[in-house]
């Protein structure tokens, strides 16, 4: 593993040594989201992960099994004794008191409901592992495929989010803002997240589909996104199926849905 220097690893103390003698960076991981950013980030750091994070809805699944898992207690803190600790949801409130005893550094990502929101997070997290060289490449990536991904005839028309469980994603969320980058207006009449009826689906079926999850085969199988009304309405219809690794977590590779969305390979 190549040494580096390590900036602002405990309580924004910085922690200089010689490439030579440098120990590597110790990042705990504290659920599947915070896993995404620190294996594209620092995958030559020591890192703990969470246990969902070579699942099959993880982006990065492959990197992942390189690395050990621990599930995110204060037991596993302890034992591993992170300098710097990424969470998006993950850690309760016990572990994180703890963390904070200790003045270790935990960096919370944000709930990103549009691109400016993942690039803050990517920074944010870039700067404190030290590498904001390798977060401006993953912002580069990502705003190059959105780029990639406009429109250039005009606008494509209005498509429907819908997921196997049936519920959809209006303004202010991150997936109206997916929908727009690739030339589409929102069919959700809502903001937020919420239900879809069967029955509105029925009788005002949408011009397009923009599926989300069914790639689960065992997640909401029952669910509403699945009824044989919903199949018959999007046959012909859908846009993309937007696999779950694109859509868990507010990150770089929400462009890869873009793209896909778009009709084009990312």
């Amino acid at each position: 593993m190549r040494p580096w220097a390590v900036a602002s690893c405990v309580a924004g103390i910085a922690v200089t040594a010689s490439a030579a003698h440098a120990e590597p960076l110790r990042v705990l991981s504290l659920d599947q989201c915070a896993d995404q950013y620190v294996l594209a980030l620092v995958p030559d750091a020591t890192l703990a992960l969470s246990p969902r994070s070579d699942d099959p809805d993880s982006w990065m699944r492959a990197a992942a099994r390189e690395h050990r898992q621990v599930r995110p207690t204060l037991e596993a803190a302890i034992g591993f004794r992170p300098d710097v600790v990424v969470r998006y949801w993950g850690g309760d409130q016990r572990l994180l008191r703890h963390l904070e005893q200790r003045r270790r550094r935990v960096l919370t990502l944000s709930d990103a409901s549009d691109f400016d929101a993942i690039r803050r997070n990517i920074r944010i997290v870039a700067q404190a592992l030290a590498v904001p060289d390798r977060g401006e490449i993953l912002i580069d990536r990502m705003d190059r495929q959105l780029g990639t991904a406009r429109p250039v005839n005009g606008p494509r028309g209005a498509a429907l989010y819908l997921t196997a469980g049936g519920f959809t994603a209006g303004a202010g969320t991150l997936m109206n803002a997916m929908l727009q980058a690739a030339g589409f207006s929102n069919a959700a009449d809502r903001p937020g997240f919420g239900p879809v009826s069967v029955e509105r689906i029925a009788l005002t079926p949408p011009a397009r589909f923009v599926l989300g999850f069914f790639d689960q085969v065992r997640a909401d199988w029952r669910g509403p996104g699945r009824h044989p009304v919903v199949r018959k309405a999007a046959t012909g219809r859908t846009v993309t199926r937007l696999p779950a690794s694109v859509l868990t977590c507010p990150a770089w590779f929400a462009a890869d849905g873009v793209a896909l969305i778009a009709g084009q390979k990312p």
